[in-house]
């Protein structure tokens, strides 16, 4: 089977288990939801960049590792693995130019400015900007040509970003102290729309467990290295054992598994049907900060939840089949 025919194959067999992926989509909104506060709170003890540095490096050693297993176990045995974690595809010219840029901007660039931004930034502007993400990446899917999105979908789009206002916008202030913060989280969701829709050719050959540790793995490392001073400056000794533990968990967890999980969807239901799952983050950020942080959950909060979870549903409604870019 050619490397097209498997992709073809993947995104066929994708269409009889939506309900699958979309379990899987939900499982990520959690990770992520969950690791923004977690992460957050390991700010008080570790400096952003610190944390990030270290946490990009030990999920590149993980995403490493199992891409190695997955060759060794594909060549050596035989044995016929998911396409989500091995493809046979040989790499191209293109192919390898791409994951340098994309790993540059996807990781290097983002995880700077989404960090930062963070720090600097409030919980609301930072989750109101995120939220924009699916729009950004449909408009600019639709702008190349790399998929045409209906009128569901968009409908989808704009119910999900009315529900992200009625949640939080009306709280949000632009400018003042914060101007720094919000223009870093701007520059880290147009990253992610550019990697997200950058990486559609990439993932049509090969694994999302490739594509993904190895972009990461491009961008993580000169990270780590110009983060270095930072790093060791730190009194990794009186770290609290919390925050050990959070690091490891988000490592693998928020940048291992949910990218993966982000990319086989990418792959399987477009960009911009992928995108809009991101819309539910803040909510569920939302919710943890009521449970970790005690605040309030205001019936207008709920009314937004419910619309952003309307949205969701809309896109799905809407979803038709993506080409497969042929083979090179």
């Amino acid at each position: 089977m050619t490397p097209t025919n498997a992709a073809t194959s993947t995104r066929t067999a994708a269409g009889h288990h939506p309900v699958a992926l979309d379990a899987l989509l939900v499982l990520m909104v959690l990770i992520w939801g969950a690791n923004y506060s977690a992460i957050k709170r390991a700010f008080s003890e570790v400096p952003e960049q610190s944390f990030n540095a270290v946490r990009l490096l030990i999920a590149c050693t993980v995403f490493l590792t199992v891409i190695s297993w997955a060759r060794r176990r594909a060549r050596t045995s035989g044995a016929s693995l998911p396409a989500v974690l091995y493809t046979a595809s040989p790499l191209t010219v293109r192919d390898r130019w791409d994951l340098v840029w994309l790993g540059i901007v996807g990781h290097f660039i983002y995880q700077f400015c989404f960090v930062g931004g963070v720090a600097t930034t409030s919980v609301s502007n930072a989750a109101l900007i995120i939220g924009a993400t699916p729009a950004l990446v449909a408009v600019l899917s639709a702008l190349i040509g790399q998929e045409r999105i209906g009128r569901l979908h968009w409908a989808g789009a704009c119910v999900s970003l009315v529900g992200i206002y009625l949640v939080i916008g009306h709280d949000a202030s632009f400018g003042g102290s914060t101007i720094r913060g919000d223009l870093q989280i701007m520059v880290s969701v147009l990253c992610w729309a550019i990697y997200t829709l950058g990486a559609g050719r990439l993932i049509a050959r090969h694994s999302p467990l490739y594509v993904t540790g190895i972009t990461m793995t491009i961008g993580g490392a000169p990270y780590a290295i110009v983060m270095m001073p930072q790093v060791v400056a730190v009194s990794w000794g009186s770290v609290s054992g919390w925050v050990w533990a959070t690091l490891v968990l988000s490592a693998i967890l928020a940048l291992c598994l949910a990218y993966v999980i982000w990319y086989t969807a990418v792959q399987r239901i477009g960009p911009a049907r992928t995108a809009i799952y991101s819309n539910i983050v803040p909510l569920v950020a939302m919710a943890f900060a009521a449970l970790w942080l005690h605040e309030p959950i205001t019936p207008q909060k709920l009314l937004g939840a419910g619309a952003v979870l309307g949205g969701v549903v809309l896109t799905r409604l809407g979803r038709t089949p993506q080409a497969v870019p042929p083979e090179e």
